[in-house]
């Protein structure tokens, strides 16, 4: 019923870019927010960027002045601008999708690599 397909991620060098996008298909309405998380081996998942339906955005202190996040809420699509990669940011990055009612959708990751 409900799809949230991640694209966009790969193996960059240290200092590159990648920029993932999120799809949200199927029976969701009224969604409040969009997000991204991300996990690591061996890592509890983390929040990396969340954006709400009217634009108030939050941000990991890890990322913070190197990712940005934005959303286009009539496609139900979602972004995370990756600047400045660093190897620490190595991780499945996971697409997530809130309803007004606080209930959440996950996708199933894409995976980004980022190694010389």
């Amino acid at each position: 019923q409900v799809q949230l397909v991640e694209s966009g991620g790969g193996l960059v060098q240290p200092g590159g870019s990648l920029r993932l996008s999120c799809a949200a298909s199927g029976s969701i309405f009224s969604i409040s927010a969009m997000g991204w998380y991300r996990q690591a081996p061996g890592k509890q998942r983390e929040l990396v960027a969340r954006i709400t339906s009217g634009g108030s955005t939050n941000y990991a202190d890890s990322v913070k002045g190197r990712f940005t996040i934005s959303r286009d809420n009539a496609k139900r699509m979602v972004y995370l601008q990756m600047n400045s990669l660093k190897p620490e940011d190595t991780a499945v990055y996971y697409c997530n999708v809130e309803r007004l009612d606080s209930i959440g959708y996950w996708g199933k990751g894409t995976l980004v690599t980022v190694s010389s």
